[in-house]
């Protein structure tokens, strides 16, 4: 069976990312992936991470609002030119309907810092390459189960979504996550990958 990531560019016909509504993720599933997510490399051991699982129907409102707003601004104003014309080929816009329509979000926070059990604060060391590696674990599992996600970096809209999830100042939000089923009208376009050669060299 060959699954594919439901990324930036795994369009429905509309040129809009769908998720199957009608099939039920179950979270138990997200459960068992999260808890294998947690056995990832870390530096020092510290495991500088947090996953928040959203359900609530509100609150992924809530965040695509967020998410929306900035993601507006960024097109408009901070992305430049030609950054928006590179992602053409991909179809994307600052409109992000599938936060609400994903039966969950997984919002992926890096913490930059820790606490000890008497308060004092605990060095993280490689804490953003140590969660992105837990997030590429992250990925690989839920294609193993057939489940697709859209890698989303929500610039500028972290803060916002930090304090309406009322996580601590010491986390950054790395990763939004939407979690579903493609839907069946969903469609992959061809786009060309580099050749094996081009990304590996052999000394």
């Amino acid at each position: 069976m060959t699954i594919c990531f439901l990324s930036q560019n795994k369009l429905a016909a509309n040129g809009k990312i769908k998720l199957e509504k009608k099939k039920c993720v179950q979270f138990n599933m997200l459960h068992m992936i999260l808890f294998i997510v947690g056995t990832s490399p870390s530096g020092a051991h510290l495991q500088p991470w947090m996953f928040v699982v959203i359900q609530d129907k509100d609150i992924k409102s809530l965040i695509r609002q967020i998410v929306e707003d900035e993601e507006h601004l960024n097109y408009q104003k901070r992305m430049g030119v030609q950054w928006v014309n590179d992602l053409k080929q991909l179809k994307t816009s600052w409109q992000k309907p599938y936060i609400e329509t994903a039966p969950y979000l997984i919002l992926v926070f890096e913490q930059v810092y820790g606490t000890r059990t008497d308060g004092s604060k605990q060095n993280h060391y490689y804490s953003r390459i140590s969660t992105s590696i837990a997030c590429g674990i992250l990925l690989t599992a839920l294609q193993n189960v057939g489940l697709c996600t859209v890698t989303s970096t929500p610039l500028n809209a972290g803060p916002a979504i930090r304090k309406l999830v009322e996580r601590p100042s010491n986390e950054k939000l790395l990763l939004l996550l939407p979690i579903g089923y493609p839907a069946d009208n969903a469609m992959v376009p061809v786009l060309q990958r580099k050749p094996l050669n081009d990304i590996m060299i052999v000394i």
